[in-house]
Formats: C-alpha cells, sequence, structure tokens
C-alpha cells in the first residue's frame, strides 16, 4: 500500500507564514515607504522587485530538483498576470485617488465579490451560517479601520477594477492547481517571471503618474537597500503562503480569516510607531476576531454535515447494491430451475 504524502507545510503552518509575513512586509514597507523614513514611495515598482525574487527563488529550486515545473499555457499564465497586475495598480490608484476610509470599504468589498464570483463560476454555495459570519467580520474590520468617507468618479472606478481583479485572481489560483494538478509554489514560480518582468518595466511610469517622482532620481542609501532586501525577502514568503492557502482552502477562507493582519497591523502600529488605538478599534477587533472564529467552526460544521450526507448516499447505494445482487441470485436459481424442468 502506498503511503500518503503528506504537506511539508501544515495547514496552521501556512496560515502562521502567511499572517507573519504579510504583518512584517507591511511593517518594513511602512518603513520604507514612510517620509520619516527612506520615503521610497514607488510601490508598483517595489511589487516588481518582489517578484523577480520570487521568480529567482522558483528557478533555483526547480535548478536544484525541489520542486517539479508542470505544463500550463502560456496564454492562461499572460491573462492570469495581467489580471494580478491590474489588482495591483488598481490597489495603488485606489488609494491615491480614495480616502482611506472608502479604500477599506472597497478591500472589505472583496468578501462578497469573491462569494459572488465562486457561485457564478463554481456554483459554490454558503450556507446562512457562514454568511452571517461573513458579515460580523466585515462589520468589524469596518469598526477598526473606516473613518472618513469620500468618492469621487475616477477613485470608485479604480476600487471597482481593484476589487474585481483582486478576486478574480484568487479564485484563479485555487482553479489554476486543481486544473493543471500543480502545486501552489510550483504554480507561483510559473507566474511570477512574467508578473516580474512586466511591473519592473511598466511599474516606474506607473509609480511616476501616482506621485510625480522619478526612480531612477531616487539615491539609494545603506538602510533603503537593507528594507528593500528585507521586503523582497518577506515577499517569498508572502507570495508562496498565499498560494499555498487559497489552494487548500478557498478564496473566501483567505479573505476572511486575511482580515487576522488587519487586527495585528493595527497592534503592532501601536506597539512599534505610536499609532493610535482607540476604544473603537479594540471592540472593532473583539467583533472580527470573533467573526472568523465562528466562521471557522461554521466551515467545519459544514464540512462534517457534507462528509455525513456522502456517507449516508454511500450506504443507501451499498443497500441497494445488495438488493440487486439478491434479485440477481433469485432469477439465476429461477432460471436454472427452469432448464431443470425442460431437460427433465
Amino acid at each position: 500500500m502506498d503511503l500518503e504524502k503528506k504537506p511539508v507545510v501544515s495547514d496552521v503552518g501556512a496560515w502562521g507564514m502567511n499572517v507573519v509575513s504579510s504583518v512584517g512586509i507591511i511593517m518594513a514597507n511602512k518603513q520604507l515607504m514612510s517620509p520619516n523614513g527612506y520615503a521610497f514611495c514607488f510601490a508598483t515598482t517595489l511589487t516588481g522587485f518582489h517578484f523577480t525574487v520570487t521568480a529567482l527563488v522558483g528557478w533555483i529550486s526547480n535548478a536544484t530538483g525541489y520542486s517539479v515545473s508542470k505544463y500550463v499555457p502560456l496564454w492562461e499564465l499572460v491573462w492570469f498576470s495581467i489580471v494580478a497586475n491590474m489588482s495591483i495598480t488598481g490597489m495603488n490608484l485606489s488609494l491615491m485617488l480614495n480616502s482611506v476610509g472608502f479604500y477599506q470599504i472597497s478591500k472589505l468589498s472583496m468578501i462578497p465579490v469573491v462569494c459572488l464570483m465562486e457561485w457564478i463560476l463554481h456554483s459554490k454555495h454558503y450556507t446562512t451560517r457562514v454568511i452571517l459570519s461573513v458579515i460580523v467580520v466585515a462589520f468589524g474590520v469596518g469598526i477598526c479601520t473606516v473613518t472618513d468617507v469620500e468618492i469621487n468618479a475616477k477613485g470608485f472606478l479604480c476600487a471597482c477594477v481593484a476589487v474585481f481583479c483582486t478576486s478574480l485572481q484568487q479564485i484563479t489560483i485555487g482553479s489554476f492547481q486543481k486544473k493543471y494538478n500543480i502545486g501552489s509554489f510550483e504554480l507561483l514560480s510559473k507566474t511570477a517571471p512574467i508578473q516580474a518582468a512586466s511591473l519592473i518595466v511598466l511599474g516606474p511610469f506607473a509609480d511616476y503618474y501616482l506621485n510625480g517622482h522619478s526612480i531612477v532620481k531616487y539615491h539609494y542609501s545603506t538602510g533603503a537597500v537593507f528594507f528593500i532586501l528585507l521586503s523582497c525577502s518577506l515577499a517569498v514568503f508572502c507570495n508562496m503562503s498565499q498560494y499555498l492557502c487559497i489552494g487548500r482552502f478557498s478564496a473566501t477562507s483567505f479573505q476572511v480569516l486575511g482580515h487576522m493582519k488587519t487586527v495585528c497591523v493595527l497592534i503592532l502600529g501601536w506597539i512599534l510607531f505610536d499609532s493610535a488605538l482607540t476604544i473603537k478599534n479594540i471592540l472593532g477587533m473583539l467583533v472580527a476576531i470573533f467573526g472568523m472564529i465562528v466562521y471557522s467552526w461554521a466551515v467545519e460544521a459544514d464540512k462534517k454535515a457534507a462528509k455525513f450526507v456522502s456517507a449516508k448516499g454511500s450506504d443507501i447505494l451499498n443497500g441497494e447494491d445488495v438488493k440487486l445482487l439478491k434479485d440477481k441470485s433469485n432469477g439465476l436459481i429461477d432460471s436454472d430451475l427452469e432448464h431443470g424442468q425442460m431437460k427433465s
């Protein structure tokens, strides 16, 4: 009997890696991009650096035999990379054109959008308890983060593009892994080079449009280079764990439980950067955490219910098979008796 191959990283380990690396990269980027830090205001180009290092790690992994390259059609990789890059650019434009409050609302809207798209594309249905827990999480995070809300036409359009492309990207990650039977890291190794090349070329132009500064004129101090390398290193684990989590669970679960990162960022911002933490923030975090716990319970309860229904259906089928076998055996006996009577 072949032993079942166990995953290198456990489910809890995958979530932990994603939360730690995501929070770490936010803290590193805050120091790197802040005017009080190193004022590296080139977010799109920095993302290109992230995917360049990720692609390099993937190439080394394939060259050393740690991972195996599998076939995915080039056109699938190209359109996925276009959607992913539009997600990154759309988010940066949304943050620039909208108020922080509306930007946070647009990020929260990804949860219902992902649910809707999974229902349309994969006919996935959600129980009432899952839907209610999602609403509780969104409400809690909204209390934490949403302050002023100002809307304008350009900002609204960019937010819509960002939410749609991000949701589609996350759903597609899971679909590709199932469709081509490819692992999370192997898929990331396929998509990262295309995203890196396109963002390195187009990123400086997008950043110049966003903030009016040219990356060519930026002065790279030792501290800035250190934080760029730190950000790129954390991005490898962040990208890897994102593909890993979505492949094992779903885009919806990744969105819901991913808001734990928002809670951690608020707490660390208060500890490390003296950011204000009000009663409103604390209450919002508690509501969000409660919603995440309820969501986890609801998903597990649905899985157990599905297994029970499947087992019950299997028992019914087994009963029908027994009945058919009995009918067939009785038919054979009757046939033998008829042949015996004819012979006599």
